[in-house]
């Protein structure tokens, strides 16, 4: 499995508009993007507490 390309983007992003429509579509980024934030900083709370069990 390889990354994705553009023409694989470009269809994902078709996709993407024809299921959520165009208006949906900058909710369902910025919901992504917290979700991804709050995931890396659930990660990196889990290391540190890691760090801390291990001293």
């Amino acid at each position: 499995m390889g990354s994705l390309g553009t023409p694989e983007l470009i269809i994902i992003l078709v996709v993407l508009l024809l299921v959520f429509g165009g208006s949906q579509l900058p909710k369902l980024a910025r919901s992504l993007g917290q979700a991804q934030k709050e995931f890396k900083d659930g990660i990196e709370t889990g290391i540190d507490e890691d760090d801390d069990k291990t001293a």
